[in-house]
Parts: C-alpha cells; sequence; structure tokens
C-alpha cells in the first residue's frame, strides 16, 4: 500500500508539476525567512548538559557559593614595576566598564599586598633582604631625597667615593653599572628602555611571577552571539590602547581563560569558511556530474535539497528553539543524507529512462522501484536520530529532536518536489545503461570465493577487537582549540606550571576548619601535588618577620621620608650630573677587572647621553626615574605591615575562596603532565574515590566526556533495537534484519578499531560523526537488502551501487573539508567522518553482496544463454547484450 502511495504521489508531482514546484519553492521560502528571523545558536556549552545530572548540580553549587572570572588577564611588562603600575590602571579601568565587565580584580596587587607584601617571604629571605637594605641606607637617603636622573647619578657617585676609600671593591658595582649601561645604550639607539630596581636589590634576574600580573574578569557574555564574551575582550584591548600600556609601560595584554578559548573556537568557524565552502560545492558539483551527467537533474537534486533543508531549519527552530553547538551540526547530516536521496532516485530514473524513453513512465518507475527503499531508510534514520532524544547529552538529543523530522521532510520532498522539477527540466533521455560494467569482475570474484571473502572479513575484524581495549575518549577540550589562537597560546604557557590550577579540582567544605581537614587528607594522595584554603593566604611565622619588619622601618624609615625633597632638576642640570659622573667613572676605570670595564662602558654612553638632545635624557630619566619612585613607595607601605588573620583579608580576595555563608573551597592541583589525559583522569579518578562531591574544571572535563560517551552508547543500543524492530515489521524476516544490521555493526566496529590503528582519539566534536554512520549506513544497507529481496544479482556492477558509490563520495567530499581545517577540533570531525563513510560503503558494497548470498526469487532469464534481465534495483546485462534485445 505504501509503494503504490509513493507512485501516486509521484504521479501526481509530474502531473501537476509546477504547481507542485511552486509550492515547494513557496513553501521553502517562507521557511527560510522564518529560519533566518529566529536563528540563534546558544553558545553556553554548560547548556549542552542536563542541569540535573549530578556533577551539574555540584558544578552550580560551586558557581552559586564562588565567583566565576571566565576571562583572565594576563599583562607582561619588563620589570616588576612596569607590570605592576601597568595592572592597576588596567584593574581600576577595567572595574569602572560595567557595560562589558561584571568585576575585575587583581590578585597580586592592591593595598593589602603592598602592606604586607613582605610578609610572604619566607625568614630567612627577609633577614638576608632587611640586612642587604640596612647596609645600602647611605644610597636610599640620597634616593629619597631627590628621586630623579640626577639623584640616581648622584648616589652612583657616592659607590664609586665608597670605592676609593675601599669601603668595597669596584666589582662590587658591576652590575648596577652594566645594568644602567644597558638602559642608557637602548635609549640612545631609539629602542624601549626600561630599568628594575626590585631586580637590582634581589641580585637575580626578574622571575616570570614578577613581571606578570593577572587580573580576574568576570565578563558580561552574550550566549545568543556566535562569541559571547567578544565585547568583553575586545573592551580590554581597547582599554589597554586607550591607557597606552604598550608605549608607556612597554606592556604586552592578553586575555584568556575559557570564555576567550571558546570564542576563538567558534571564530576558527568563520576563518576560510567562504574558501572551504567553495571547494566543497565545486567537489560535489563534479561528482553530481559523473553521477548524473545533466546539470538538469543535479539543478533539480540541488533546489530539493536546498527547500528540504529550509524546512527542517524553520521546523528545528521551532521545535528547539534556538540550536546547541551540536545540534547545528544538523546542516551537514541533512546535506549528506537528502543528496543520497536525490542521487538514489534520480540514478534510479535514469536507468528507468534509459529503458522507457518516456519521462512520465520513467519516473513512475523510479517511484515503483526506489520508493519503498527510501521510504524504509528514511523510516530507520529517522528513528535511529530519534533515539538521541532520551540520552542524558542534550546537545545530542537535540540533534536528534532536529535531524528526526528532517529525515522525513527529505524523503517527502524527493517524491514531490523532485519529480516536479525533473518534469519541468525535462532531462533528455538516457543513451547508455547506469551501470559499472567495469566492475563486473568484482562481482564474478566475490560470488566464486564468497565464503572465504565473507569468513575473512568477520575474523580480521573479530580477531582486531582486541584494538578497542585501547580506543581513548579525550575529554580534554584544549586538545580541539588551535594552540596558534592568542588566548589559547597565553593559557597553554600559564598550565605548564600547575600552580595556576588550569586543571584544578575544587571541593566545597561546609566550613573552614572542615576545609583544612579535608587539604590534609588530599595532600595524601601520590596524584595530587598541592592543595590550597583560605587559609594559605594567611602568612605564617608572622612574629618573627614583624620583627624583622620593624628594626627595617627604624632604621630606613628617617631616611625614606626625608624633610625636604629636591626639585625636578632642568636639562641643564642633567648634563652637568652625566658629565661629571662620566667623569668619576672614567676615573675608576683605570682599575681595571670586571668593575673597570663596566665603568669605561658607562662612562662612554654617559657622555653620548650628555650630548644628546633632551628628549633621550628624558626617556632614560623616566626609565630608571619612575620606577624608582615605585620601589620607594613600596618600601615605605611594607613598613607598615601588621597582623594578619582572615579577616584582615580583601574582601574580593576572600569571596574567591569563603562564601557568605560560610563554605570554604579546597583547590586541588595535580601532579604531572597538564596535556597528559590519562595522567588528568587518574587524578580525578582518585580525588572522586576519596570525595565524590569534588567539582571544579578538571572535574567537570571528566564528568562530561562521561556523560558523551554513555550517552552515544546508550543511544546506539536504543536505535539498533529501534531499526530492528522497524525492519521486522517492514521485512517479516528476521533473517533480512540480521542481513541490514550486521554490515552496520560490522562497519562500526571497523571504524573504531582503525582509530586506534591511526591513532585518532574520540572528543566531543568528532564523536559527531557516529549519528552520520548511522544515518547512511542504515540507509544504504536496506537499498540492498530490498535490492537482493527482489531477486537482484550482481550488486557490486548495478545502478544501485552506482548510487550508493557518488552518494558517498559527495558526503565524504563535503566532510573532507573539514578535514583540512587548522582547528584541531572541525580537523578531528572531517577525519573521522570521512573513515566513517569508507568503512559503511565498504560493508554495503562489499560485505552485504556477500552475506547475503544469492537471492530467494531470481529473475527469469532474457534469454535461452540465461544472459540476466534488468532488475528493479540494478541493470544486470552488458552493454552489447542491451543493444542486441
Amino acid at each position: 500500500m505504501l509503494r503504490a502511495i509513493i507512485v501516486r504521489l509521484v504521479e501526481f508531482s509530474t502531473r501537476f508539476a509546477w504547481a507542485v514546484a511552486g509550492t515547494g519553492v513557496i513553501v521553502a521560502l517562507f521557511c527560510m525567512v522564518y529560519a533566518v528571523q529566529h536563528f540563534s545558536v546558544v553558545t553556553d556549552v554548560r547548556q549542552l548538559f542536563p542541569a540535573n545530572l549530578p556533577w551539574a548540580q555540584r558544578a552550580a553549587r560551586f558557581t552559586e557559593n564562588f565567583p566565576q572570572y571566565e576571562v583572565l588577564v594576563v599583562l607582561g611588562a619588563p620589570t616588576p614595576e612596569l607590570a605592576q603600575e601597568a595592572g592597576e590602571k588596567l584593574t581600576t579601568a577595567l572595574s569602572a566598564d560595567r557595560e562589558h565587565i561584571h568585576a575585575a580584580i587583581q590578585p597580586q596587587g592592591g593595598q593589602f599586598l603592598a602592606r604586607n607584601g613582605l610578609l610572604f617571604m619566607s625568614t630567612p629571605q627577609l633577614a638576608r633582604t632587611a640586612e642587604q637594605m640596612q647596609r645600602s641606607q647611605p644610597l636610599l637617603q640620597i634616593l629619597a631625597t631627590d628621586p630623579s636622573l640626577r639623584g640616581i647619578l648622584n648616589a652612583l657617585s657616592a659607590g664609586l667615593t665608597g670605592v676609593e676609600r675601599h669601603a668595597y671593591s669596584l666589582d662590587a658595582l658591576v652590575r648596577p653599572m652594566s645594568a644602567g649601561a644597558d638602559t642608557v645604550r637602548a635609549a640612545l639607539e631609539g629602542r624601549p628602555a626600561h630599568f628594575s630596581w626590585q631586580t637590582l636589590a634581589s641580585g637575580q634576574p626578574a622571575k616570570n611571577s614578577q613581571v606578570l600580573r593577572f587580573i580576574e574578569v568576570a565578563p558580561v557574555l552574550d550566549f545568543k552571539a556566535l562569541q559571547p564574551a567578544h565585547g568583553a575582550t575586545d573592551a580590554i584591548a581597547r582599554i589597554a590602547r586607550q591607557l597606552g600600556l604598550a608605549s608607556h609601560y612597554q606592556a604586552n595584554v592578553r586575555a584568556t581563560g575559557l570564555a576567550p578559548m571558546n570564542d576563538a573556537q567558534f571564530a576558527t568557524l568563520k576563518e576560510n569558511a567562504a574558501l572551504n565552502a567553495a571547494i566543497s560545492v565545486i567537489a560535489v558539483l563534479i561528482i553530481l556530474w559523473l553521477a548524473l551527467h545533466s546539470w538538469k537533474i543535479i539543478l533539480a537534486v540541488i533546489v530539493n535539497v536546498i527547500c528540504g533543508m529550509a524546512m527542517t531549519a524553520a521546523l528545528g527552530l521551532r521545535l528547539v528553539g534556538a540550536l546547541n553547538l551540536i545540534s547545528v551540526a544538523f546542516f551537514v547530516l541533512f546535506a549528506g543524507l537528502a543528496i543520497d536521496f536525490g542521487i538514489q532516485f534520480s540514478v534510479r530514473y535514469r536507468a528507468e529512462r534509459h529503458e522507457t524513453g518516456r519521462l512520465d513512465r520513467a519516473l513512475s518507475g523510479a517511484a515503483q522501484k526506489a520508493g519503498w527503499s527510501l521510504a524504509l531508510a528514511a523510516a530507520a534514520t529517522a528513528i535511529g536520530f530519534s533515539a538521541f532524544l532520551p540520552t542524558g547529552y542534550r546537545g545530542l538529543s537535540e540533534l536528534g529532536e532536529v535531524a528526526g523530522p528532517g529525515m522525513i521532510i527529505a524523503f517527502l520532498t524527493s517524491i514531490t518536489l523532485l519529480p516536479a522539477l525533473l518534469g519541468i527540466l525535462d532531462p533528455p533521455a538516457e543513451r547508455r545503461e547506469m551501470a559499472f560494467p567495469a566492475l563486473a569482475p568484482v562481482d564474478r570474484f566475490l560470488h566464486k570465493h564468497r565464503y572465504a571473502v565473507l569468513y575473512g572479513t568477520l575474523a580480521i575484524v573479530c580477531l582486531a577487537s582486541p584494538l578497542l581495549i585501547f580506543l581513548r575518549f579525550d575529554f580534554n577540550t584544549l586538545h580541539l582549540q588551535n594552540p596558534k589562537s592568542p588566548p589559547v597560546a597565553a593559557y597553554l604557557e600559564l598550565r605548564k606550571n600547575p600552580a595556576t590550577g588550569a586543571n584544578a579540582a575544587d571541593l566545597v567544605a561546609p566550613d573552614l576548619a572542615t576545609a583544612l581537614n579535608d587539604a590534609r587528607g588530599l595532600e595524601k594522595l601520590p596524584q595530587v601535588a598541592e592543595v590550597r584554603t583560605l587559609a594559605d593566604l594567611v602568612p605564617s611565622d608572622q612574629p618573627a618577620k614583624l620583627a624583622i619588619i620593624h628594626r627595617m622601618a627604624a632604621v630606613l624609615g628617617p631616611a625614606l621620608d626625608p624633610p625636604l625633597t629636591r626639585p625636578a632638576p632642568t636639562d641643564s642640570e642633567l648634563v652637568a650630573a652625566l658629565e661629571s659622573t662620566a667623569g668619576q667613572l672614567s676615573m675608576a676605570a683605570k682599575r681595571g677587572g670586571a668593575g673597570g670595564a663596566a665603568a669605561a662602558r658607562l662612562s662612554d654612553l654617559l657622555i653620548n647621553l650628555a650630548h644628546s638632545n633632551p628628549a633621550k635624557r628624558a626617556q632614560v630619566s623616566a626609565a630608571l626615574a619612575e620606577p624608582l619612585e615605585i620601589s620607594l613607595q613600596d618600601l615605605r607601605d611594607a613598613f607598615h605591615a601588621r597582623p594578619v588573620t582572615t579577616a584582615d583579608l580583601p574582601s574580593d580576595l576572600k569571596r574567591e575562596w569563603l562564601s557568605p555563608d560560610g563554605h570554604a573551597r579546597v583547590e586541588i592541583l595535580p601532579k604531572g603532565d597538564p596535556d597528559n589525559t590519562r595522567a588528568l583522569s587518574g587524578f580525578v579518578g582518585a580525588v572522586l574515590a576519596h570525595y565524590p562531591d569534588a567539582t571544579g574544571p578538571a572535574v567537570l572535563l571528566y564528568e562530561a566526556g562521561r556523560t558523551v560517551s554513555r550517552a552515544f552508547v546508550e543511544a546506539g543500543l536504543f536505535a539498533i533495537a529501534a531499526i530492528a524492530l522497524l525492519l521486522w515489521i517492514a521485512l517479516r524476516r528476521l533473517r533480512d534484519v540480521f542481513f541490514t544490521l550486521v554490515p552496520l555493526l560490522l562497519a562500526a566496529l571497523l571504524t573504531l578499531e582503525l582509530c586506534v590503528i591511526f591513532g585518532v582519539a574520540l572528543n566531543f566534536t568528532n564523536i559527531i560523526a557516529f549519528p552520520l554512520l548511522l544515518g547512511v549506513g542504515v540507509a544504504f544497507k536496506i537499498y540492498y537488502i530490498m535490492a537482493w529481496r527482489r531477486g537482484g544479482t550482481a550488486l557490486v556492477q548495478s545502478t544501485l551501487t552506482r548510487a550508493v558509490f557518488f552518494s558517498g563520495l559527495t558526503t565524504a567530499t563535503a566532510f573532507g573539508t573539514l578535514w583540512m581545517s587548522s582547528n584541531p577540533g572541525t580537523s578531528s570531525m572531517g577525519e573521522l567522518m570521512a573513515l566513517a563513510l569508507v568503512c559503511t560503503m565498504m560493508a554495503a558494497v562489499l560485505f552485504q553482496p556477500v552475506l547475503m548470498g544469492p537471492p530467494q526469487k531470481v529473475a527469469a532469464p532474457a534469454a535461452p544463454d540465461r544472459r540476466p534481465m534488468s532488475t528493479p534495483e540494478n541493470i544486470l546485462a552488458p552493454v552489447a547484450v542491451r543493444r542486441g534485445r
């Protein structure tokens, strides 16, 4: 009955072609307008998972208790002083931009750390620092009285006087003279000049932690935009430019974190999109030409696919409201399967046109012989996609909600709009048959060696099944990012240090005492590198440190706060000071040695600076004097240190570790390579084994990966069961259901085994290939089982194989452009989709005919010599026999 309905629909569409085509195009245009007006993609990755999952609930509670800063601004400068000053200015400016930023804090800055910074040094280190400063008291007094280039030159002259008095050797001044010479030379050569008093005082090169400043930003996110955090990150870059951080402080500002990296991921989708789309379209057109050999048929197929896609998009948006980052893939899936339906019908039409020569009879014959197969394939594919609806992965369930009805739409347009378009365009009759006579030797080989091919294939696939033990799901989303993207590059640089917490786990304790107890337990786990709580923000050994600081303040306080300070020097005063100090250095250089060489070099540079223009002297003065004033003020603030308790911590800093209702955060840092997914999985597993309520970035990635894997397994099993039931109802033979499903399972198994062999790990992106494998695979297998049931033989050289081959090749070509993407996630999706298509085509074209064997009913012979006649799904006779009729 269904076959008769399909035939009548095709005949009706052919008879009233203009009305049907016009109606279809008008409906498609209406749907296209609706889809454009309502198109929206929810880019909040958190919405891909239901909120009632236990790990999602833990993450939600953690978010409610503690602020989330999804953007991390990394500010780097040549010296600690420049980084400090630039960081404070940028933090203040960002906090004022309420349009794009909810909040911005600098954990390393603020008055609290300025006053209590010395308390965070170790006691021996602080004692050594105090001793060095006390010896430098006379120089500090000179610098505090005249914090300018003139005062710095006077301090250097005082040091040279100490050398003349044999208080110390000239070699003791090598470091300050060399650093000063580098600064002057840079200015004279037109390069950025900088100088660090903090680095000079420490006697060691500045560490990354000293020249980097981190600003945590809570951005205003727009999840209706493709890049939700773009407004905030653009504001950060704009404010940095307005403050002149690059020119005045030589600062480099980078934005990283979860939100900017997700934005970068979405942005790569647009990179070379036009070029890739053009290449894909051209390649698909070429393949369609090879399959159909008629631009009129190709035009009909393309219009049919576009109209069906517009209808599916409108229906999908009506059903789900807004697409997500997974369900948006229905465009690719629909195009692949709709083109398959179009090619199947069109190739069958071409074969019938070759047989009958008449358009109406060819379309009716195509409906009679291919319509039932298309209907069953569409129904099975729709059920397969709908099987994803009840899974715990919302991104996948919404894909099933959109793609399931889309398959029915694709089928309906293929038996209404497509025949109408073919009736209007009236392609010329075919002059040759549609089969692949060149593949006849393959048919003969498979027939002759059927059992060897059958059991050999099964043996190889089964013997390779232990490889599946090594199949891995890479839940590390960083591996899906382009490492050259600025946000990702910055993040990768930071995460080399486990202390950044990039792969941390978090625990929420009811109070601080419990948090401290949990921390002691977690520190014993071998997979844990460090555990941090609010208590770690309180300095240790405070009485001893405060005593040292108070002694420093008593000795150095008067020197740092002179009653009078000299006014800023004029340019002529600077020239005089430069020439005077250069003369002293020249005299000191006669002592020889490393100190003499450094003195001679600096003397020559100071003379050149004195003879240069005022702008150069102003540049050197700024490079030396501005960081001096910052360092002197830091010393004055540090001498006001006082005992610190948790109550004294800044509110914004404390808020990251203690919620208003008293819940305390415990941060757990992993050991090992942060890029090693297996090590990270072991870390999360160990933490969850002891503390099942743990959350945090590492736990979220781990649990999301498990949820996705479980969703695909559940959906796959449900889909196979539902498809098997549909096939049993339609085919009424368990053996035929078996012949349809075994090649599908074989293709899936082979795809996974090849993933292990080729080192392709499953991930959040490329796993979308399996719905495609299911949809295309079920359709291909049904085409062959229906042809076999009608008595078709020599299926490899048939018109069916022609349609399947070009259909699969068209879809594979479309995905091939994804494989060429610079984004690892997109590239892996294209790679796995292409691999899955190759496997499912091989299983359908080569293995399924061998599995089915001779048909149950064989068509009557065409002549006494028993040459086979045409069957519904393939043209068996060679060209010569056709022409001889």
